[in-house]
């Protein structure tokens, strides 16, 4: 049972089967003899999921383990499983190992209480050999998930047990190895950790003990707010008195055993062995030097202060400085962590916190350069030779250093415990770097500075130190540069600032610049620095240099890393989630985020909100400088990139075939559109990014592919962007069907925009350049586009003959959306002439195009016109059930302007007044949060819902509010851009009047 679960009768091992049948077999042994009933079993095995048949289960697992475990050919009498009065036991003798664990755990504290603590051990290590794994592994079921728990509370106490008989016996150090990992030694547990500190203090080394307490009692109060144990602080009391006997006879936590040094033994040999436990953990006579460097160091202090000058008045730090200057508890170590990328003044802010501070440590202030990122990793300096400077400057001769690393790091912590010290550490690494170095005196601090996270390191305060605002930062080149230059072209001297990102080694290598060449002037630098590709170059002074820096954070990175950083730098947007790296690196989702996470750990990229991504701009640079050794690796992460755009845009696209063939990355069309929404202003300028990397046919199928999604979403501007940087490429592709792709888009945004003419120009281009390759559907869209034109000035015949011309070419091409616009059009201009049976026809055969094209927006944009026909033809039963399904498909689809179209809809046709002010309420409330960029539409979809609203309330007689309707729709600012709406709510004002 200590494991997965194995049978043996005899000698043979018996097949149990699944783990469901093992779980039965289970919860029958492990109640030995006992009756278990039907319902225990059923509960313990299935739990809150028990079979569809109930307790009828049970026979015919019963029967498969009877076969398995039976002595051939007996019968039920003499099986292993008996069964009756509502259950079943097991009826055999059986030896279990969980017996057997039982008897070696009572067998091992009756051996401690006994003094016996090599008999102990033996009987705690055989116990513990019992395990092959997880108790129970794999079975299912309540009742092994129970048992489950106590044989793993069974098996730590067991440990706890055998290292409370190291201890007695002298084996500190294996004490230690065994509690070396936070699994073995949970920092919140007191038992394990008592234990650990008896080890320490056992071994000598008494200040990492006390400073394991400190660590404990640190966290008992911030995670649990809690103080230590009567027992644990008794425990520290007796190492801080140097009692032997108190420590290590375990008179302290005991580790779980529940005894305490022989106390309860009988017998004459019983006071002999506690003794010569005793002598073995009484401190040994070496190492020496931990004990003569503590007296050694209360005989002549000394006051140190290593720091470098303080630059003075940091500007825009105000809020990080506060942090780590901010007041401290003084019973324990406060450690302060700052990170963030190359050149953003972690140094600058870590030294001048610390002169800040410095008052506050008369015992010393230590500063150490850790040179992570400025030297190869043979010349940083190591651990031992940092502990060994450290008690140097602190005046521990020569010859009292001890030579190995444990015994440095002991010697530094007993130096410390009685100071106050405050401890600077610029250019970490690594939490493993740190934590040696750790002073142990109550009230100290410990400042660390590094461009990694120090996610393993326990800080008390953490501060992530970001590019400075413009503001400051033109303040900062105004300090360098002086008032006079600055003022002579400030917007020169902001253009410098953003430049430099902010980042303040690269305001102050252009400062200096400008400062050794008096006759350049800042318009003079930033038009150097405007290229990009010169842009890093001209952040070099001397032996400083932006680009030499973020190179170093670089190289710290493993090569999997690197080939990520580099390839970032091609990503088409500055700010992006996981789903752009996966798919540059071709890699999954989860696995991008972690590759993301070590590189924002690293500081080589921002997280502005939570899943959200960017480099900075200089940083972007470099990356990029380092993918193109790699042209075509940049490259074709570069169109994977630019591929999934594509996608997304097409799935959110009113063309249902637009995404087919298209590898499914995203799960749905929302999905795509959720996505999109996340990039924000950064999506107009992807196809010209694609364009200016020579990918002009990405470009022109981004333009056209992103056109729906811009225009759903009132982009129009932004659309307009993205399809003039499509035209462009489409032109430079040579590919006359790409570029009657992008004018035809361009026809459909001017057309949203209320543009006819500019929209009509567009679509005659778009016809020229189909003809021109024969293309048969794009010439039946361009024609299309045209007779929207003819249908708004009243040429329904013309509209009709074009519809009639091109619905052949659509249907041969299988094109669904072209065939639903085109239906659509024709039954509109049918409606209008008074032809309404075909008019219908036309209108559920545009229905029935959209349904097969699949999208759900164009589907609502056919059922809101054939409601119009039931309407107007008195149907309203019909045009309901038809509005319905429009609402429904449009608040899954979360299309604000056509829901409320509906909604009005509904409300025109609602049986009551009530239901009619209702929905023509919802319609209104949708209106105030559809954005003004969505003009003409906006102002007509307002004028359409109150003259609907007001005829709602003339048809009830309310006539005062349906005339205050009537006037506040012909009131709206922009209502003469829509005269036959306006017309027609005139009509209705006159008629309100007339009665």
């Amino acid at each position: 049972m200590l494991g997965p679960v194995q049978v043996w009768r005899g000698d043979r091992e018996a097949a149990i089967g699944p783990v469901r049948r093992q779980a039965v077999l289970a919860a029958l042994v492990l109640r030995g003899s006992r009756l278990v009933s039907y319902e225990q079993l059923i509960d313990g095995v299935w739990g809150d999921k028990p079979p569809p048949t109930g307790r009828r289960v049970l026979p015919s697992y019963v029967y498969a383990l009877r076969r398995a475990l039976d002595v051939p050919s007996v019968g039920q009498d003499g099986s292993v499983i008996r069964g009756g009065s509502g259950g079943y036991r097991f009826a055999a003798p059986v030896r279990l190992d969980t017996a057997r664990l039982t008897e070696l755990s009572v067998g091992t504290g009756r051996l401690l209480d006994a003094g016996d603590t090599s008999g102990a051990l033996a009987d705690a290590e055989q116990g513990l050999r019992l395990f092959r794994g997880e108790p129970l592994a794999g079975l299912p079921g309540p009742y092994a998930s129970g048992e489950r728990q106590r044989l793993l509370v069974e098996r730590r106490s067991l440990q706890k047990q055998r290292l409370e008989c190291l201890l007695r016996l002298g084996r500190g150090s294996e004490v230690l190895a065994d509690l070396a990992s936070p699994e073995a030694a949970p920092p919140l547990d007191e038992p394990v950790q008592a234990l650990k500190i008896r080890a320490l203090y056992g071994m000598g080394r008494q200040g990492e003990a006390l400073a394991a307490y400190e660590g404990l009692r640190r966290r008992l109060r911030e995670e649990l707010g809690a103080a230590p144990s009567a027992a644990l602080r008794e425990l520290h009391a007796a190492v801080l008195r140097h009692d032997d006997k108190a420590v290590i006879g375990g008179s302290g936590t005991n580790g779980g055993s529940g005894t305490s040094g022989g106390s309860a033994s009988p017998g004459a040999g019983t006071a002999s062995k506690a003794s010569t436990v005793d002598a073995a953990w009484r401190p040994r006579a070496a190492p020496p030097s931990v004990s003569v460097s503590v007296s050694a160091q209360a005989r002549s202090p000394r006051t140190v202060n290593e720091l470098p000058g303080n630059a003075g008045k940091l500007m825009g730090r105000g809020a990080e400085v506060a942090t780590l200057t901010a007041p401290a508890p003084d019973d324990g170590v406060m450690v302060a962590t700052v990170d963030g990328p190359a050149g953003v003044g972690k140094t600058s802010l870590l030294v001048h916190a610390a002169w800040t501070l410095r008052p506050q440590h008369p015992d010393g202030v230590l500063f150490l350069d850790l040179l992570t990122h400025h030297s190869p990793a043979g010349d940083r300096p190591m651990t031992k030779r940092l502990l060994q400077r450290l008690l140097r400057t602190l005046g521990t001769a020569d010859a009292d250093i001890p030579q190995d690393r444990d015994g440095l790091i002991a010697a530094w912590r007993d130096v410390t415990s009685g100071r106050r010290l405050l401890l600077v550490l610029d250019d970490v690494g690594s939490a493993a770097q740190v934590r040696p170095l750790l002073p142990a005196g109550p009230g100290s601090r410990v400042l660390v500075a590094g461009r990694h996270r120090l996610t393993g390191l326990d800080a008390d305060r953490c501060v992530t130190l970001e590019p400075l605002p413009t503001n400051d930062s033109i303040w900062l080149l105004r300090r360098l540069i002086g008032g006079a230059r600055s003022d002579a072209d400030p917007e020169a001297v902001k253009d410098l600032a953003r430049l430099c990102g902010g980042l303040p080694l690269a305001l102050r290598i252009a400062g200096a610049r400008l400062q050794h060449r008096p006759s350049w002037t800042p318009a003079h630098l930033a038009a150097r620095m405007a290229r990009e590709e010169r842009r890093l170059g001209e952040l070099s002074a001397g032996d400083r240099s932006v680009e030499a820096a973020f190179h170093m954070s670089y190289e710290q990175l493993n090569q999997a890393r690197q080939r990520a950083f580099r390839l970032l730098g091609h990503a088409p947007t500055p700010e992006f989630d996981a789903w752009t790296p996966a798919v540059m690196l071709g890699v999954g989702v989860d696995e991008a985020e972690i590759v993301l996470e070590e590189l924002y750990d690293a500081s080589l990229v921002l997280q502005p909100g939570p899943g959200r991504y960017r480099l900075h701009d200089l940083v972007r640079v470099h990356a990029r400088k380092l993918a193109d050794v790699r042209p075509e690796e940049a490259a074709q992460a570069r169109r994977r990139a630019l591929e999934l755009y594509v996608q997304a845009g097409r799935l959110t696209s009113d063309d249902g075939r637009a995404s087919d063939g298209d590898p499914q990355r995203f799960d749905s069309a929302r999905d795509a559109a959720r996505w999109l929404d996340a990039v924000g202003a950064d999506l107009a300028d992807v196809p010209r990014y694609a364009a200016a990397h020579g990918e002009d046919v990405l470009a022109a199928e981004l333009g056209v592919a992103l056109r729906d999604y811009f225009l759903h979403h009132d982009r129009y501007d932004e659309g307009r962007t993205a399809l003039k940087s499509a035209l462009r490429a489409a032109e430079r592709s040579g590919d006359p069907a790409l570029r009657a792709q992008v004018a035809a888009s361009l026809g459909l945004l001017d057309y949203q925009q209320g543009r006819l003419a500019e929209g009509g120009d567009w679509f005659r281009q778009a016809l020229k350049s189909a003809r021109e390759i024969g293309d048969e559907t794009l010439v039946a869209l361009a024609l299309t586009g045209l007779a929207t034109q003819d249908f708004l000035q009243g040429q329904y015949d013309t509209v009709t003959a074009t519809m009639d011309e091109v619905l052949p070419a659509l249907k041969r091409a299988n094109d669904a959306w072209g065939e639903s616009l085109a239906l659509a059009l024709r039954s509109m201009s049918r409606f209008t002439q008074g032809e309404v049976r075909t008019a219908f026809a036309d209108a559920r055969a545009g229905l029935a195009a959209a349904e097969r094209n699949g999208r759900p927006i164009p589907i609502s944009q056919r059922l809101i016109g054939l409601a119009d026909g039931h309407e107007a033809l008195g149907e309203r039963a019909e045009a309901r059930a038809v509005l319905l399904r429009s609402e429904a498909l449009l608040r899954e689809a979360g299309d604000p302007l056509l829901l409320a179209l509906t909604l009005t809809r509904l409300g025109s046709i609602a049986e009551d007044l009530g239901e009619a002010e209702r929905r023509h309420r919802q319609a209104l409330e949708l209106h105030a949060g559809i954005s003004r960029r969505s003009e003409p539409h906006r102002t007509r979809l307002e004028m359409e819902i109150r003259r609907r609203l007001g005829q709602s309330y003339a048809q009830a007689g309310a006539r005062v509010r349906a005339r205050r309707q009537f006037c506040a729709a012909l009131a709206l600012e922009r209502a003469a851009e829509h005269p036959e709406l306006r017309e027609q709510l005139r009509a209705s004002l006159a008629e309100v009047d007339g009665e």
